[in-house]
């Protein structure tokens, strides 16, 4: 977790103040002025520096209190003050009490809800990241009621970069108040999601690209429904770290919301909470995948960034999305043979990929039944996407992959588990019964080992990754 220390002086000193207060009775003056320009120091730092967010409501509401009782400290002391008539018994241990359970409050609760840093990835390259408005003047925003308005995104692309330790690591989202649709879906209120905006990634904006290599294959990377493009930021940095270009699409309106640069914030569509809306709209937001390969091929004959021209591989390119966006990325892989490999990440498979098969290597990732169940799941939901699953797996075509791991429930394939410290975080629903990093672990060293295989013919073997995670179960058709 990422360690803020003004959050943990202030926290500190409130508990100082407190006991200072409780036990000394007014006998110092110097000490109360002390305190009191310490307290009023730490928060302004905390909230100014590091940032305030609303786990730490109940530290500031504290701190304000003890500052007032320590200025009224201050104004009734003196070196040989007399001691105050003490409160009466049970008034005095009420208000203590009270203020002990308050203070445990204040320090428990940003522990539960940090900021978090994102994990080391596990390869080599350090990591660059830039952000690209896209505007598509050939297709219709569908979503508004605008005639003149046309299909636009977000697309943040991470790529491997020359070492830079001392540079300043990007924040996990930009705005965490546009993720209130998301926070609602998941049954959290709707600024339970803002922090976000201060968790560290190991990104470097605008970083040189590395020269290890002329270029790099590229992986675009989907949503979920109510999602944003940051929300697999471990598993998208993992690949980065091991030589891919991923580029990362906000599908406006499908995600949770999209700000654009001139300040217009595209929020979740309800029709999106309808399933026979979603099946009409997957054509259409899989044309935003196409639409961004082909503006990646803009940008590698010239960059306006000046960083990635020239260096994308574009006849390597592989495609992954989770939840909604394991659908919008099968139905891109359905119609766009520029598409090499295809990784669909615990979602059902829409009806035309079922009936008419994949051509490229495909592989599935999600859970049994038993897991689907234990997380609450309905049946006929559970029904649908392993049977949609099966068939496409089954179906035709060449390199079909299906990995199903226990106890990975629904958050588990993203990045929500570190949004809350464990065991809490299995409480809220945002982590099942496997170890979240274990989780990961799999789910990463096959992927890497999907795409390396398909798009770059490395020659290890994605069957003997089965000695080291023998818990899941994993099937292959070649």
């Amino acid at each position: 977790m990422f360690v803020r220390p003004f959050e943990i002086l202030l926290i500190l000193l409130n508990s100082i103040a407190f006991s200072w207060l409780v036990v000394a009775r007014w006998r110092a003056l110097r000490t109360a002025w002390f305190l009191l320009l310490s307290l009023v120091s730490a928060a302004l730092a905390q909230f100014f520096l590091e940032g305030a967010r609303w786990q730490m409501a109940p530290t500031y509401a504290i701190s304000l209190g003890l500052c007032m009782w320590l200025f009224a400290a201050r104004g009734r002391t003196s070196a040989r003050a007399e001691t105050p008539a003490p409160w009466p018994r049970l008034k005095r241990r009420l208000g203590i009490g009270l203020a002990v359970y308050a203070l445990k409050l204040a320090t428990v609760l940003p522990l539960v809800v940090p900021v978090f840093r994102l994990p080391v990835p596990s390869g080599p390259y350090p990591i660059g990241t830039l952000t690209y408005h896209l505007r598509d003047l050939a297709r219709l925003e569908v979503f508004t009621a605008n005639p003149d308005d046309h299909r636009a995104l977000m697309v943040q692309v991470w790529y491997p970069a020359k070492a830079s330790e001392s540079a300043p690591r990007t924040r996990y989202v930009p705005d965490g108040e546009a993720l209130a649709p998301l926070a609602r879906l998941l049954n959290l209120p709707g600024f339970m999601l803002t922090h976000l905006k201060w968790a560290a990634t190991n990104g470097v904006y605008s970083a040189p690209i590395s020269e290890r290599a002329a270029t790099y294959p590229v992986l675009i990377f989907s949503h979920g429904r109510g999602g944003f493009r940051q929300h697999n930021t471990a598993q998208i940095e993992d690949l980065v770290s091991h030589g891919y270009v991923v580029a990362a699409i906000d599908h406006a309106y499908a995600a949770a919301g999209v700000d654009f640069p001139d300040g217009e914030r595209a929020s979740l569509d309800p029709r999106m909470l309808d399933r026979r809306f979603i099946d009409g709209m997957l054509p259409y937001l899989a044309q935003d995948v196409s639409f961004t390969l082909d503006q990646l091929a803009a940008i590698n004959r010239v960059d306006p960034r000046a960083v990635l021209g020239g260096r994308l591989n574009l006849q390597q390119v592989g495609v992954f999305g989770v939840s909604i966006g394991g659908a919008v990325i099968a139905e891109a892989c359905l119609r766009d043979a520029h598409l090499k490999a295809c990784l669909s990440i615990d979602n059902f498979m829409p009806a035309s990929v079922v009936q008419k098969g994949l051509l490229q290597p495909t592989m599935w990732i999600g859970r049994d039944v038993a897991t689907m169940q234990d997380e609450g799941w309905a049946q006929a939901d559970i029904e649908e996407i392993q049977s949609t699953v099966r068939q496409a797996f089954e179906g035709p075509g060449r390199n079909r992959y299906l990995l199903l791991i226990p106890g990975m429930f629904h958050p588990n394939f993203s990045d929500f588990p570190y949004f809350v410290r464990a065991p809490f975080d299995r409480w809220l629903g945002l982590d099942g019964p496997i170890n979240a990093r274990r989780g990961h672990a799999i789910v990463n060293a096959y992927a890497l080992a999907f795409f390396d295989r398909h798009l770059r013919g490395a020659a290890p073997l994605l069957d003997r990754l089965n000695a080291q995670y023998p818990e899941v179960s994993f099937e292959r058709r070649n």
